[in-house]
């Protein structure tokens, strides 16, 4: 059976990355394109590494016929999906790449983004989309809330310790490196060549990076009691790609079993052997997620690294793997790509 795809969005980065993934999967279909600035282009003026692909042509969200999609991924700006999903019809399958509806609470989201929420009876039938974590709830759901990318990176490093109760809840830094692409693909100053090129900069630290609100979300309740992290993240002149080095107070060889035993039979989940530490380079393009474990030189404290694609494990890919579950379809089609290198 073949499923008809709309992608709302696809001018921008994760929407292409959805093309480009979806472009191979036997089971998907791309029945519509939408980009508001965009709209009556083709797919190959907006994106000529596409050009080999017959796509729909872009069109405004009103003009299209959402009788004829199956499942529909929203990868639109922060803060507009609300109020496009409230106008979708309500036995549409949706899967959204923004930050909508990943924060249950909407006092929550208002405190992280700044507005209220515009659709507050739809937040709390969402689903959060870390797919390793909640196969069961996302299998029966009809909104899907994709995580962001850093988050995502960051609990693939930290929820089986949680969990486990291997670490010492209250000390736990996670010091992260972003590539540019994960800052959308709208033009901003300080992401010119000019501005970016040859150094690199720490952005939204001392707790203001509005990741923080699904850490925070995440953590305390797989602890049952509040979990706060520091978190720091930093923008690296590369175009994709998430490092997170996170530190922790326990004992290196136990947080490495732990990793190990949690992520046995996770067809993307890699954890290395005991010592080794993952690349960035070995996952771009793809949707797996390395992790490695070291100890430090200090008793009692471990290092773990977890390296994943931005565009595609956090978030694109991950959206797949989702919208998998959600059809009926195995987890990994379409998704199995080997990363691309050099």
């Amino acid at each position: 059976m073949t499923h008809r795809i709309a992608i709302l969005g696809a001018s921008g980065y994760t929407g292409a990355e959805l093309v480009r993934l979806i472009a191979t999967h036997p089971a998907m279909k791309i029945v519509a394109l939408s980009a508001d600035r965009k709209a009556g282009m083709s797919m190959d003026q907006v994106f000529p590494f596409l050009r080999h692909l017959d796509l729909p042509k872009l069109f405004k969200i009103d003009e299209i016929d959402f009788s004829q999609v199956d499942l529909c991924f929203c990868a639109l700006p922060h803060a507009t999906t609300q109020e496009v999903v409230a106008r979708l019809p309500r036995n549409l399958k949706i899967v959204d790449l923004s930050a909508d509806f990943r924060l249950r609470d909407p006092a929550e989201y208002e405190k992280w983004y700044g507005a209220p929420h515009a659709a507050v009876d739809l937040q709390a039938e969402a689903v959060y989309g870390l797919t390793e974590f909640y196969r069961a709830a996302i299998t029966k759901g009809r909104l899907i809330a994709g995580t962001g990318c850093n988050a995502a990176t960051g609990q693939y490093a930290l929820r089986p310790l949680i969990s486990a109760g291997v670490i010492d809840l209250d000390d736990i830094l996670i010091d992260l490196k972003a590539g540019v692409s994960g800052a959308g693909r709208s033009l901003k100053e300080n992401l010119l060549h000019a501005e970016l090129s040859g150094g690199t900069h720490t952005y939204m630290a001392g707790g203001k990076h509005r990741h923080l609100g699904e850490f925070d979300q995440e953590f305390s309740a797989l602890a049952g009691r509040p979990v706060q992290v520091q978190f720091t993240p930093h923008l690296l002149p590369m175009n994709r790609g998430i490092l997170a080095t996170v530190y922790v107070r326990g004992d290196a060889k136990q947080v490495h079993e732990t990793l190990a035993a949690a992520y046995v039979g996770e067809p993307f989940l890699k954890v290395l052997p005991f010592g080794g530490l993952p690349s960035t380079r070995d996952i771009a393009g793809s949707n797996f997620c390395h992790l490695g474990v070291i100890g430090d030189r200090i008793a009692g404290r471990a290092v773990v690294v977890a390296v994943l694609d931005n565009l595609t494990k956090g978030s694109s890919g991950q959206a797949i793997q989702n919208a998998n579950l959600m059809l009926g379809i195995d987890e990994t089609t379409g998704l199995m790509l080997a990363p691309v290198f050099p």
